[in-house]
């Protein structure tokens, strides 16, 4: 997938002028990239159109103008991009209740290291999380990580071959599996595969 330049994510007034019909069909697109696993945690798998909205978003918050600020911005979140071999996601832990999510960060340390993506006929895929910092403590984990997941060029193929997906967790504290992935979330994350 191609990376963002200063070019392609355009001026802000550009974008302001758009806002409406970009926000509109960002929505259709996050649907189809968007995955919950069990009624917690939720992988927001990024790409090419996701992370450009993100960046013009951040421009229109902080009302950025210059080419500086936004080579920064592009700089944070291009690496969020898949590079052809891998998906990419932020991994958020949601609990609506401060004091509930404050507890159950606390039980669900290194769940960011145990959620797998398995293609059919193929060994379940582990996750390289956080590799910009890192999140979790020996205490708590963080209720937002990034998460790279690569697969062998056999595993794409079968992927793109139409063959079955699934995404489970192994933590103790939360076990939970989606078997076989939605055709509509599997028919967009294929794609990422160039």
């Amino acid at each position: 997938m191609k990376k963002l330049t200063v070019v392609s994510v355009g001026t802000l007034d550009q974008y302001q002028q758009q806002r409406p019909a970009i926000r509109q069909a960002m929505i259709e697109h996050k649907n189809n990239r968007r995955l919950a696993l069990g009624p917690n945690a939720t992988l927001h798998f990024e790409d090419t159109m996701t992370m450009k909205y993100q960046v013009q978003e951040m421009m229109r918050a902080e009302n950025l103008r210059d080419a500086e600020s936004i080579v920064q911005e592009l700089e944070a979140y291009n690496p969020l991009i898949p590079d052809g071999s891998n998906l990419k996601c932020t991994f958020m832990i949601e609990y609506p209740e401060e004091s509930e999510r404050r507890l159950k960060l606390k039980t669900l340390v290194n769940l960011e290291h145990q959620v797998f993506i398995q293609i059919e006929g193929f060994d379940p895929v582990a996750p390289v999380a956080d590799e910009d910092l890192e999140r979790s403590t020996a205490d708590k984990t963080s209720a937002v990580h990034f998460l790279r997941y690569e697969f062998t060029p056999e595993m794409i193929a079968a992927a793109k071959s139409g063959a079955r997906w699934a995404v489970f967790s192994t933590h103790p504290a939360y076990l939970h599996r989606i078997d076989p992935l939605p055709e509509n979330v599997r028919n967009s994350l294929y794609r990422d595969f160039s």
